[in-house]
C-alpha cells in the first residue's frame, strides 16, 4: 500500500509526496492493547529469524568490553569511603555536637575548615535553620558524624558561596516527606564549584543534592530521599559539572509522580538546563522511576560507565535536549515496574525523546548522538527513539512549557511560535526539539522473556527497540500534522542503528506507534535498520 507524506521544499512551504511501502509477508492483525491502542502485526507467525552459530554474547562483550560487569562502586555502608579524619586536620575548628555549627560558620571567615566531631548534630529547629557557608569554607566529618535536620529543618548547606567543600558527613532528615518538590538539601542554591565528595545523604525531603556549575559530585551514597539523589539545575543554567562513582539508590520515596501526576519529576538524578558534563562510573539502581533523567535544553552531556539497573522505569531518559554520548554502561532489568502499565509505548532502558545532535548548539557531540558499546540485558525494551509530532514551541502539548530550543532562540521562540508564523522558515524547522543524527551501535542486546515475568509478552510491549513517532493531531494549526514527523524520525533526520549483537526473541516498532515487526522487516527495506547486526533467538520464545 502507499501512504500520502507532507515534507519541505527549497522555497520553506510543503508539498505532498508519496512513497511505497512494501507488501510485508503474514496478515496483518490489530491487536487492542489499553484503552483505545492497537499494536499492528507484521509478520507475527514463525519470525524466521536469522541466526549466528556463534554465542553472540561472545563479539557482543568484547565490543563493549568497557561495560562494566558488576557495579563499579558500591558506596553506601562502606566505610572505607565514607568515614573521615578521626582528628581535626590540622588549622581546622573542631565543632562538638553541641555547637551550632551554623553560628561558627557565621563567627570564622570565608576558607575555613570545620571539622565536625563523632555524634549527631542539628542546625536549629526552625524550618530555615541552615548553614550559610563563606567562600572556600569546607566541611568534614569524623567517623561517625551525622547532620540531622529533626524533621524540622529544611535544608542543610545553603547560599551562593563558591569553591566549598563538603566531605565524610551523613546529612538526613531534612524537610518534611512530601515537601522539597524540585528543592534540595545540600548546596540549595546550586552554588558554582562546590566539591561534595564521601558523603551519605538519605532520607531527605526533596533532591539530597542541588548540583551548580562545576560541581564535582564524587564517592557518595544518595539513598532513599523524597524526590531524587541529586538534581542539576539553577535558573541560569547549570554547566561542566562532574557526576562520578556515586551510588544513587531507591530515591523517589514520596512517588512524587502519585503526588503531582504527571510531573515529570521523579528518579535517581535529574538533569535540567546542563551545558557540558560527565556522569561516570556510578551505580544507579532500585529508584522509584527513572535512574537518570536528562529533561529539556540539556547538552553536551556524556554517560559511561555506569551501571544501571532495577530501576522502575527508564534507566536513561534523554528528553528535548541535545548532544549527548551514552557510552559503554551496563543497564540490567529496569523497566519492569512502568513497563507492565503502559503497553501502547515500550519502557525502554534507554529513551531518547525529542533530542539528538545538531550543530547550532555549540557543545561536545554535535555531530552524532551516539549510544555505542554498552550492554543491555533483560530491560523492559532497549533503546527507543522518539519524536512527538504534537510537541513544539507554542504548543500546548510542550510540556516543557516556557522553553525554547537552543538552536534559535532569539528569534523562535514563545511569542514567535505562533500559527502566524510558524508555517515559514526559520520557524518551521527551530520551533521543535528534533530525534537527529543518533547513532546506535555495537551494543550488546540481550533478553529473556521468563526472566522478566509473564507480563512480559509482544502485546505489553517487551522487548523492543524502536525508531517511531505518532500521528501529528494536535494543534489544529500545527505543521507538523499526519504522518510529517513519522517521516522525517524515520527517513531525513539520519537516526540508524547498526552493528549491534541481539539475543532473544526481539522484536521492534518503526516509523508509526503501534506498528510491530520482526527482524527481516526490521531490516528490509525502506527502513534498513541493523545492517552487519546479528541476532540469536534464545530457548525461550514465550512471546
Amino acid at each position: 500500500m502507499s501512504f500520502a507524506f507532507a515534507q519541505e521544499n527549497s522555497a520553506g512551504t510543503r508539498r505532498s509526496s508519496q512513497r511505497r511501502r512494501p507488501l510485508l509477508a503474514g496478515a496483518a492483525l490489530a491487536l487492542a492493547v489499553g484503552a483505545g491502542f492497537a499494536w499492528t502485526n507484521l509478520a507475527d507467525g514463525d519470525p524466521r529469524l536469522p541466526t549466528s552459530g556463534d554465542d553472540p554474547s561472545g563479539p557482543a562483550r568484547s565490543a563493549a568490553t568497557a561495560a562494566p560487569s558488576d557495579p563499579p562502586v558500591q558506596i553506601c555502608d562502606n566505610a572505607a569511603v565514607l568515614e573521615g579524619p578521626s582528628t581535626p586536620p590540622e588549622g581546622a575548628v573542631a565543632v562538638d555536637k553541641s555547637q551550632s555549627l551554623s553560628d561558627l560558620t557565621d563567627e570564622n571567615s570565608a576558607g575555613t575548615v570545620f571539622w565536625l566531631a563523632p555524634g549527631t548534630h542539628t542546625v536549629g529547629t526552625g524550618a530555615y535553620s541552615q548553614v550559610v557557608p563563606k567562600d572556600g569554607n569546607t566541611y568534614i566529618g569524623a567517623p561517625g558524624a551525622r547532620l540531622d535536620g529533626q524533621r524540622l529543618a529544611r535544608y542543610a548547606f545553603t547560599g551562593d558561596a563558591a569553591n566549598v567543600s563538603i566531605r565524610h558527613l551523613t546529612i538526613e532528615n531534612f524537610g518534611q516527606p512530601g515537601g522539597n518538590n524540585d528543592e534540595g538539601v545540600v548546596n540549595h542554591n546550586a552554588a558554582a564549584d562546590w566539591v561534595i565528595e564521601n558523603n551519605t545523604v538519605t532520607n531527605n525531603a526533596g533532591a539530597g543534592i542541588m548540583v551548580g556549575s562545576g560541581n564535582l559530585v564524587r564517592n557518595n551514597c544518595l539513598e532513599q530521599n523524597g524526590q531524587y539523589g541529586f538534581n542539576a539545575y539553577h535558573p541560569d543554567e547549570v554547566a561542566d559539572i562532574t557526576i562520578e562513582n556515586n551510588e544513587v539508590v531507591g530515591n523517589n520515596t514520596d512517588d512524587w509522580e502519585a503526588l503531582r501526576e504527571g510531573c515529570g519529576c521523579t528518579g535517581g538524578g535529574k538533569f535540567w538546563k546542563v551545558i557540558g558534563g560527565v556522569v561516570k562510573n556510578n551505580w544507579v539502581h532500585d529508584n522509584n522511576g527513572a535512574g537518570l533523567w536528562v529533561d529539556t535544553n540539556n547538552a553536551g552531556l556524556a554517560f559511561e560507565g555506569n551501571y544501571i539497573s532495577d530501576n522502575d522505569a527508564e534507566g536513561i531518559v534523554y528528553e528535548a535536549s541535545y548532544n549527548g554520548l551514552i557510552r559503554s554502561n551496563t543497564f540490567v532489568r529496569n523497566g519492569h515496574v512502568k513497563g507492565p502499565t503502559n503497553p501502547g509505548f515500550p519502557t525502554s532502558a534507554v529513551y531518547v525523546s525529542e533530542s539528538g545532535s545538531d550543530e547550532r548548539v555549540a557543545t561536545d557531540y554535535s555531530e552524532t548522538f551516539e549510544i555505542s558499546h554498552n550492554v543491555f540485558e533483560d530491560n523492559w525494551a532497549g533503546v527507543i527513539l522518539w519524536e512527538n509530532a504534537d510537541r513544539f514551541v507554542g504548543s500546548p502539548a510542550n510540556t516543557s512549557s516556557g522553553s525554547s530550543t537552543l538552536v534559535n532562540p532569539s528569534v523562535a521562540n514563545g511569542n514567535t511560535c505562533t500559527p502566524e508564523n510558524i508555517n515559514s522558515e526559520p520557524y518551521i524547522d527551530d520551533c521543535r526539539w528534533k530525534t537527529m543524527n543518533v547513532q546506535v551501535h555495537h551494543n550488546m542486546f540481550s533478553f529473556d522473556p521468563d526472566a522478566i515475568g509473564d507480563t512480559c509478552n509482544v502485546r505489553t510491549g517487551c522487548g523492543y527497540n524502536g525508531l517511531f513517532s505518532n500521528w501529528g493531531s494536535y494543534p489544529d494549526w500545527s505543521p507538523y500534522l499526519e504522518d510529517t514527523i513519522q517521516e522525517a524520525i524515520t527517513f531525513e533526520q539520519d537516526n540508524l542503528f547498526f552493528e549491534n549483537t541481539y539475543s532473544g526473541p526481539w522484536r521492534f516498532v518503526i516509523y508509526e506507534q503501534g506498528t510491530r515487526m520482526d527482524w527481516a522487516h526490521w531490516q528490509g527495506a525502506p527502513y534498513g535498520q541493523d545492517g552487519n547486526s546479528i541476532i540469536k533467538i534464545q530457548a525461550s520464545e514465550r512471546r
